[in-house]
């Protein structure tokens, strides 16, 4: 499958009425792990989890390990890759053309909040750079209304969310990423000011199901750096009781 297809595979995923669930993975065994599961329709790559294993904060890794790990992970899986490239390292055009040249074909990419105008600017040039190259490539445009809201009241991040996002899509991003604790109120009032099937949230502990915001019109669930804290938190835990006398159990299949 090409490049071009795979990125309308992608759109389509967005647009279907079911949910997209997409498991971040964060190498390429990982990738392979996932993408062996029938149900995987879409990889999403975790830029927390990327960063980590590089030994980078979020955030802080560069552009070029970056692109070079997100290829790695879309040449080794028959499915959709769509990454997170974190604030588009300064150009966002110029990241989106090297994604696409890497075999990734939509991204997260983030607006840490940054002026208005800077933010559906960047946006502009991640559309622009994509139909330079001829893939219809699946931006979900990332807001940071939530995370980065300090204290502000919850009905002031609602309506800058809903501000950016309509201006995302107004210029072409495919969806609207909002990551936060979004309960179903707000979650409704985003819904209702995106549009349907145009937000984009994350799972988190204490969030709601997969099913609950499906039925609520959101377009996709992803997970972030969650999968990779829970094979961490594996491991340690097998190193502790192998420290303890323990073995290793039975019947491990040979996902490596």
């Amino acid at each position: 499958m090409t490049t071009a297809a795979k990125a309308q595979t992608l759109i389509g995923l967005y647009e279907a009425p079911e949910i997209l669930r997409v498991v971040n993975v964060w190498d390429v065994v990982s990738a392979r792990a996932v993408a062996a599961l029938p149900e995987t329709k879409a990889i999403a790559t975790a830029g927390h989890g990327i960063a980590a294993s590089f030994g980078f904060e979020d955030g802080t890794i560069t552009r070029d390990i970056m692109i070079d790990m997100v290829g790695r992970i879309a040449a080794a899986v028959p499915v959709p890759v769509t990454a997170d490239l974190d604030d588009g390292y300064g150009d966002a055009g110029e990241t989106t053309r090297l994604a696409i040249a890497a075999g990734v074909v939509g991204a997260n990419i983030e607006d840490r909040l940054k002026p208005f105008d800077e933010s559906v600017a960047a946006v502009e040039a991640i559309v622009k750079a994509a139909e330079a190259e001829g893939v219809p490539f699946a931006l979900n445009a990332r807001t940071d209304a939530f995370v980065r809201a300090g204290h502000r009241p919850v009905a002031e991040s609602v309506a800058d969310a809903i501000q950016r996002g309509r201006a995302f899509l107004d210029a072409g991003a495919t969806a609207v990423f909002v990551p936060g604790m979004l309960d179903a109120a707000v979650t409704r009032q985003l819904v209702e000011g995106l549009g349907e099937g145009k937000l984009s949230v994350i799972g988190l502990p204490g969030t709601l199901a997969a099913s609950e915001y499906e039925k609520l019109g959101v377009a996709r669930i992803s997970y972030g750096p969650l999968p990779q804290r829970v094979a961490l938190t594996a491991t340690q835990e097998l190193a502790a009781s192998l420290y303890a006398g323990g073995v290793i159990p039975n019947g491990l299949p040979a996902l490596n």
